[in-house]
């Protein structure tokens, strides 16, 4: 995958998409910034922060992912490789439903996936060494570029979603504790049921992640 490095962008996300859509960039490809000041998160929240962090975003077409990943799964699927490869390099991150970063109870993360005509483009944001907005931070010693190309290696062997979700489906668990922004109010997941695409029966309503 070709990647982009940039000293600094208002949001990985946007210039990714609109490079897409104006095809300056062509998928697969990828985006770091050491900076950024507008990223896009959750619920349009921004995502914002300086230099060691990771602020990435990267596009993939629809048709090299694998057969079993339904759209409404790929933020889960996208979140969990970067949780397994945060693990691999000593990190003690774990995913909170559907696609936020933890390290115990403090969100240090978290990723937002938009589709672009045939394409898939993922922003993840990291809080490795500080914080500059309003969330925990690892405390690592991992540079953003040595993240990005473990993860890149990891998301290119495309693992089946079934082969993701098993794992992820132990973890869930975790995310009992806590509750989800659903539309304009907030939902706990205590009683939750996690169903094989990803998405959860609350109530008698199923909810799917579609950030």
């Amino acid at each position: 995958m070709e990647i982009h490095y940039f000293n600094s962008l208002s949001s990985t996300q946007k210039y990714l998409v609109e490079a897409i859509q104006n095809n300056v960039l062509k998928p697969p490809v990828a985006v770091l910034a050491l900076e950024q000041n507008l990223g896009v998160g959750s619920r349009d929240n921004e995502w914002v922060g300086g230099n060691g962090n990771f602020f990435a975003s990267f596009a993939i077409k629809l048709e090299k992912l694998p057969k079993d990943l339904l759209l409404s799964s790929a933020s889960i699927y996208f979140s969990f490789i970067m949780k397994q490869t945060l693990m691999d390099l000593g990190e003690k991150v774990w995913l909170k439903w559907p696609n936020d970063f933890y390290l115990g109870s403090e969100k240090v993360g978290g990723t937002i996936t938009k589709k672009v005509n045939d394409t898939l483009v993922c922003g993840i944001g990291i809080n490795l060494k500080k914080t500059q907005n309003g969330f925990s931070y690892l405390k690592s010693d991992i540079t953003p570029k040595i993240l990005l190309d473990k993860y890149i290696l990891e998301l290119e062997k495309f693992p089946k979603w079934k082969q993701v979700f098993s794992e992820y489906e132990i973890e869930f668990d975790l995310s009992r504790k806590f509750s989800v922004h659903i539309e304009d109010y907030k939902e706990s997941l205590e009683n939750a049921y996690l169903c094989d695409d990803g998405s959860l029966i609350i109530g008698n309503k199923k909810v799917y992640n579609l950030r």
